[in-house]
This record gives structure tokens, C-alpha cells and sequence, in this order.
């Protein structure tokens, strides 16, 4: 069986998202562990065999996974029924790849650089800026309902997972709003949160 370490109402309530739209919630075990929180509370859980005692790790017998978009991308393989990853050979799977990647290389650390307000022009070049990051998206769900098109993904909720977390305070345009609120209003959303309290 597949076991989730999980703290809720962090990084992690995203892979618990995603274990209700692939239907498999009753195929996993969900372990809640103590994290350290940016307030200060909580802790490394010794139960945790994250090795930096983080969230979210996924085991599946002596394999292990961790990072958001690692995860996604390997519960989207293990379980394609679902629809919610294009698979090896599959038009989209390099679009979906490349998602997957960039909110880990480029938008997650923009967004951290912004709020704290952090500028240097080597940061800059390297990942580029929240304005450019934000620019791409709108570029792309102006034109269509989903990161792939017509089709919802993984990436679509990896990659909205700030701005539902952050809200208002992660600064976006109305397209990028509207998408924000069509993967709320998804009953996956929902069943997440009943779980996290």
C-alpha cells in the first residue's frame, strides 16, 4: 500500500488534492506528521522519514518519493486512468513535464523572492521575476481553460497551489484569477480539506 506523510495545511494538503481526482484515496495510507513552521510551532516529526523531515513524502514499499512535482508525476503514471498526466508517448507530455518543472525551478522560487521582497540581478537572471512568471501564465490560460488546453492536470494543481494558499496576497491577472477559481470549485478541493480540518 501506498503510504502519504502528510501535515496538514501545508505543501502537502496539494498530493491529498490530487489522491481524491485520481480516485485512490481509500488506496492510500495518510500518516499526519509534525513539520517546523515558518510561525515557529511544530517540529521534525521522528516518525517522518522524509531526510529533511519535510512533507510530502510518498512510499510505495522500499521506493520512495518526495517533492510535490516528483510525486504528482509518479501518481499520474501509477494510476493514468485517471486522466491526469499524459503518459510516454503521449502529445503532451513534454507541456506536462515541463509544468511540472518550472513552478520548482522558476514560479515557487519567484514567488518566495517577491514576498520577502528579495531582488539581485544574478536571482533575476537566473529564475527570472515574479512579473515575468506571472506574464507566461496569462499568456497561456488567456487563451485556454488549462495549462494542457482542454485538458485539467496535475500540473494545473501543482502550479495554483500558492495562489489558492496565499490568496489576494499573491498578486495575479483575472485569467489566471478565473483558473484559480475553477480548480477551487473542484470537489477534489473539498474532500482535501475535510481531511486537513
Amino acid at each position: 500500500m501506498l503510504t502519504l506523510y502528510h501535515a496538514p495545511k501545508s505543501r502537502s494538503s496539494t498530493i491529498l488534492v490530487l489522491l481524491a481526482e485520481l480516485g485512490i484515496l481509500d488506496k492510500v495510507e495518510i500518516r499526519q506528521v509534525t513539520i517546523p513552521r515558518q510561525d515557529g510551532s511544530g517540529g521534525r516529526d521522528p516518525a517522518n522519514p522524509h531526510p529533511e523531515g519535510k512533507v510530502p513524502y510518498l512510499v510505495n514499499g522500499a521506493d520512495h518519493v518526495r517533492e510535490r512535482g516528483a510525486i504528482m508525476l509518479y501518481l499520474t503514471d501509477m494510476f493514468p486512468e485517471a486522466g491526469l498526466g499524459p503518459l510516454p508517448g503521449d502529445p503532451g507530455r513534454g507541456q506536462y513535464l515541463s509544468w511540472l518543472s518550472w513552478y520548482q525551478g522558476v514560479l515557487e522560487p519567484v514567488a518566495i523572492l517577491n514576498f520577502f521582497k528579495i531582488e539581485h540581478p544574478a536571482l533575476m537572471a537566473t529564475f527570472r521575476d515574479y512579473d515575468t512568471a506571472i506574464r507566461q501564465l496569462d499568456e497561456v490560460l488567456g487563451q485556454q481553460p488549462w495549462l494542457l488546453g482542454d485538458r485539467f492536470s496535475a500540473a494545473d494543481l501543482l502550479i495554483a497551489s500558492p495562489l489558492l494558499f496565499f490568496g489576494t496576497d499573491m498578486p495575479r491577472t483575472p485569467a489566471i484569477d478565473a483558473w484559480a477559481q475553477r480548480i477551487q470549485s473542484r470537489p477534489s478541493m473539498a474532500r482535501a480539506a475535510g481531511i486537513d480540518g
